[in-house]
């Protein structure tokens, strides 16, 4: 009998692992081995040597490409902060009814491709568009380039991840306690002194999280600069696209992606360190 239940015991303890089994095997195959290969490739293209990963760190065009990447993923990071707290806010704020209204509309952004929304942003932004026509019609005799420009880029990749921003801080102000807002304001906290001292301390949290998940999104995002921005800006993720589409320099462009996998990486790290990853989905 002894026997019968240490048995059981252990096929229960098994359960998890068979059950996890599935999808292991699925990350195995389809994420570590071709992560596995872009390392190898990264050190082995054109011949064995570490050559990629100094032209990364070391010619000026790489450089520049880095950090206009990282420059643009903080410009649009801020930019959805700025755009996505006053929304959670309202969203918090306002009656079930509301709320639930103003979320569908955030999160249908999320029922269309990032292709279908990339080249929406192309006709609205485009010389024939409705935005040149509007400034035309406003007595603007030249109106300026909007397409194919930080601009554009920026601006839709704001409209693509804000999303991301409203419903993290949304989370957050949700579970805050009315009770703490109320005994703030009975002891003399109002206005920018409440929402500074108790309000925004308390939605930080959310703040973080958003912003973490918007910034690292933001550095890998290929479709939407490649199509909208300038060339002369380019992010990293389309200078590797470049160097293996039309130069096939899988060995440059492979060091190129560990290098911002690294990166990515140190960035979770010191957010996991701060707050914790479980904080990310709640």
């Amino acid at each position: 009998m002894a026997i019968s239940i240490a048995a059981l015991s252990e096929r229960k303890n098994l359960w998890p692992w068979l059950l996890l089994a599935p999808l292991a095997i699925y990350m195995a195959v389809f994420f570590l081995v071709p992560l596995a290969d872009v390392a190898i490739m990264s050190v082995t293209e054109p011949r064995p040597t570490l050559a990629n990963y100094e032209r990364v760190f070391t010619t000026a065009l790489y450089q520049r490409v880095f950090i206009n990447t990282f420059a643009t993923a903080i410009i649009v990071t801020i930019c959805c902060l700025l755009v996505g707290y006053p929304l959670a806010y309202l969203m918090a704020n306002s009656k079930p009814r509301t709320a639930m209204l103003i979320l569908l509309l955030v999160t249908m952004s999320f029922w269309t491709s990032f292709l279908v929304r990339t080249y929406a942003w192309m006709v609205l932004l485009g010389n024939n568009g409705p935005l040149i026509w509007l400034l035309g019609a406003l007595g603007m005799d030249q109106p300026p380039q909007l397409l194919f420009t930080r601009f554009s880029s920026t601006l839709a990749m704001v409209h693509i991840l804000v999303p991301y921003m409203v419903m993290n801080i949304y989370s957050v102000m949700k579970k805050i306690d009315p009770t703490l807002i109320r005994s703030a304001e009975s002891l003399g906290a109002r206005g920018l002194s409440l929402f500074r001292h108790v309000y925004l301390p308390l939605t930080a949290p959310g703040i973080a999280n958003g912003s973490v998940l918007v910034f690292v999104i933001c550095l890998g995002f290929y479709v939407t600069p490649v199509l909208l921005g300038s060339p002369r800006e380019q992010m990293i993720a389309g200078l590797i696209g470049n160097q293996v589409d039309e130069f096939l320099a899988f060995g440059m462009g492979s060091a190129m992606a560990m290098v911002l996998l690294f990166l990515t990486l140190a960035i979770l790290t010191i957010y996991h360190r701060r707050f914790g990853l479980d904080k990310l989905w709640g």
